[in-house]
């Protein structure tokens, strides 16, 4: 008996046996290209972070003249929050400049930033940073290109979505970090 099939339909794709082992093995590199994206993803994130706060921090040029860098007097929040127009011009010009709020924005873009880098505490750094995201997106309405969308609230949406896919596992210490005693009786940490 010949092991070569008869049957036109298993020609195209292969007989059974074969198709399930390509489809096994095209689902693991798949996985793996999916958990690399994830972690690429969660590591430009973390650098969007850690740059906004190195640049508020020391006023590298970019964002921040260097006069009005945090270390230099300067506020990171002044700019920002007190140039607020639109709906949440209210809420957000009178926090414009807060001491408190400098720290707490500050604090959190590192925080924040240094937890996606290392993977670790991604469900809290997810949560903290896409409400963070989610009060700039609201600081930025109307927005000027689209209606509805802008980068704030892609990149929040992704946060949640790098968290609940432990992004951190991959590229980072998301892994080990799981296995500290108190992450395993505290899952909000993994």
């Amino acid at each position: 008996m010949s092991s070569v099939s008869h049957n036109p339909a298993e020609w195209a794709h292969g007989s059974g046996a074969a198709r399930e082992a390509t489809a096994e093995t095209t689902h693991v590199a798949s996985e793996a290209v999916a958990r690399y994206a994830f972690a690429g993803v969660r590591l430009l994130i973390a650098f969007e972070f850690l740059w906004a706060f190195g640049d508020k921090l020391f006023g590298w040029g970019l964002s921040t003249p260097s006069d009005a860098a945090w270390i230099r007097g300067g506020s990171p929040t002044e700019g920002y929050l007190g140039s607020v127009q639109g709906t949440f011009a209210g809420f957000f010009n009178p926090m414009a400049g807060n001491p408190v709020v400098d720290w707490l924005f500050m604090l959190g873009l590192l925080c924040i930033g240094l937890a996606l880098a290392l993977g670790i505490g991604m469900r809290i750094a997810a949560g903290a940073g896409a409400l963070l995201l989610l009060l700039m997106w609201m600081a930025s309405l109307p927005l000027a290109v689209n209606p509805f969308v802008d980068d704030h609230l892609i990149n929040a949406v992704v946060l949640i979505g790098l968290a609940a896919f432990l992004a951190g596992d991959t590229a980072g210490l998301g892994r080990w970090w799981s296995q500290r005693r108190m992450v395993r009786r505290f899952p909000a940490l993994r």
